[in-house]
């Protein structure tokens, strides 16, 4: 990384309301909670979270007593065996799940599968998957697999034009699958409307929560959520490739047919049962042997939310990104910038896009100057933001870089 620009200027009033939003920032002392490396503007965390300062020595304890002293007598003694329920409640707690109704474990993609597949079975005789056209690769690629296994036809559908839609075709609808927060462009969607028009419809509401659990306040169980999943190294910060959760409403444990019936879920599991007999409420959702060194270090990694108020994390995400607008409208968008994240506040998640034709150029140009951020084909730049870390000084540096990145590099940014 190269060294970057030092103090780049910027407009008084913007340094002044930085410095005023900062110092009244009521989660500032949250930052502590990070490992953030010095001299880098973090804006990722809503691909990959950075570390929080809890997980080493939970690893280190793991590895080195856990596993490396008791050995296998870990899974009852230092409550392996229970980790996927605890900290699937863990998780629960963050989306509004009351106890019992979330299990960690497995990737996103397994669980996504899991919830996609049994959704379909427990609404017999519909014949359709609603989906978003514009929904992650993931989430689409598996409801055509699941389709395909079921007999369905999937529809792709706006999140817009469902209601509409489910008027019309409700009847023939199974399971609707949605994101309330559009991964490319930040959109925040209305996940209470959504939910109760497929339930109007006789439909069931699967959500993928990955851009959202851990950025503002979610109540699947008062929403009415059928089934939820989500992965715990975005915004929950548990490390890459850390285990994914399922969240499935009480009201369907008794009907829960999961397509991965492993021995972990089997209601006597240690009995090695020639027929699988599913364990009672969530835990049939469990498939294999937990991952536990993934699987403990994303338990650590939530204590970063020990005592956090997700309204006040709302509130200064709002902030956040609200303030990283107002720079961008006043110092990159007479360089060719547009923003793409709604400037509404109901309807803006935790990150914000810009539109821009060098957007993979100027990406990897900011990251040399220390900001990293991401980018999406074919022109989006993504900057994510974390009411527990980031800052709206942060944020001005970030525009300011940019700013002086794309000056340099002309009208395309290449």
């Amino acid at each position: 990384m190269t060294t970057a620009p030092a103090a780049p200027t910027a407009p008084a009033a913007l340094r002044e309301r930085a410095a005023r939003l900062d110092a009244d920032d009521p989660l500032a002392a949250l930052r502590d909670r990070f490992l953030l490396p010095p001299d880098t503007v973090y804006l990722d965390g809503n691909s990959l979270g950075p570390l929080p300062a809890a997980v080493p020595p939970v690893v280190r304890d793991v590895l080195t007593r856990q596993w490396g002293t008791d050995l296998i007598a870990s899974w009852h003694t230092n409550g392996w065996w229970e980790a996927p329920l605890r900290v699937g409640d863990a998780i629960g707690a963050l989306i509004g799940a009351a106890p019992g109704q979330t299990v960690a474990g497995d990737s996103t993609s397994v669980q996504l599968f899991t919830a996609l597949d049994a959704a379909a079975a427990l609404r017999p005789g519909r014949t359709l998957l609603v989906t978003d056209p514009e929904h992650f690769p993931t989430d689409r690629y598996l409801a055509e697999a699941v389709a395909r296994r079921r007999g369905l036809d999937v529809r792709r559908v706006p999140p817009a034009a469902l209601p509409g839609f489910l008027d019309a075709e409700g009847h023939r609808v199974a399971v609707v699958s949605y994101s309330p927060v559009d991964f490319r462009t930040g959109e925040l969607y209305d996940m209470r409307a959504l939910t109760r028009a497929a339930h109007q419809a006789g439909a069931l509401a699967l959500w993928d929560l990955c851009h959202a659990a851990g950025a503002l306040p979610l109540d699947v169980d008062s929403l009415g959520v059928d089934l939820a999943v989500g992965c715990g190294y975005k915004f929950l910060s548990g490390g890459p490739g850390a285990p994914a959760y399922l969240y499935v409403a009480r009201r369907h444990h008794a009907g829960l047919e999961t397509p991965l019936p492993g021995w972990t879920g089997h209601a006597d599991p240690f009995a090695m049962a020639p027929q699988y007999t599913p364990a009672p409420g969530v835990a049939r959702a469990r498939v294999g042997t937990p991952a536990i060194l993934s699987l403990l270090a994303l338990e650590a990694a939530l204590t970063a939310f020990d005592g956090v108020d997700l309204t006040e994390v709302r509130a200064k995400s709002l902030s956040l990104t609200g303030f990283f607008l107002r720079c961008a409208e006043e110092l990159l968008a007479p360089l060719g910038f547009t923003a793409v994240t709604p400037a509404d506040p109901g309807r803006r998640g935790s990150q914000v896009s810009l539109r821009h034709p060098g957007a993979r150029a100027l990406t990897a140009a900011l990251a040399e100057h220390g900001v990293i951020a991401d980018m999406r084909v074919p022109d989006l730049l993504r900057f994510g933001v974390n009411a527990l870390y980031t800052t709206h000084q942060e944020l001005l540096t970030a525009v300011l870089r940019l700013r002086d990145v794309a000056r340099a590099r002309g009208a395309d940014g290449s």
